[in-house]
């Protein structure tokens, strides 16, 4: 089941104020960016933030599952959490602070 717009377009917008937030589709999901870095996934209307130490530390108990079969278990935040936007923003500033910055894309060779 695909994510709903609506929905993706209210979790960004309660992440506004953790930096430079948008979302992306991928494989008819939606990747999460912050500040350059790829933070979570919103698949089947769930919300996944990547784990990283300080962030579990923040959320203390939470549940963890794969976005997708095959994928490495995240952050599974309940749907209850995402009215409040100042416990998600700063879940999302921790977390993004820990991710490494993507490598940079190598230019596409030019067909002679």
């Amino acid at each position: 089941m695909a994510s709903d717009p609506e929905t993706v377009a209210f979790i960004v917008d309660q992440l506004a104020a953790a930096g430079d937030v948008s979302a992306k589709p991928m494989f008819g999901e939606y990747g999460v960016y912050c500040d350059g870095r790829m933070v979570a996934l919103i698949c089947d209307e769930q919300l996944f933030v990547k784990p990283t130490p300080g962030g579990r530390a923040f959320v203390g108990a939470i549940d963890e599952a794969p976005p997708y079969p095959g994928a490495k278990p995240c952050l599974l935040v309940d749907a209850d959490r995402w009215d409040d936007a100042e416990w998600l923003a700063e879940l999302v500033r921790i977390s993004t602070a820990e991710l490494p910055m993507p490598k940079p894309k190598k230019p596409k060779r030019k067909k002679v």
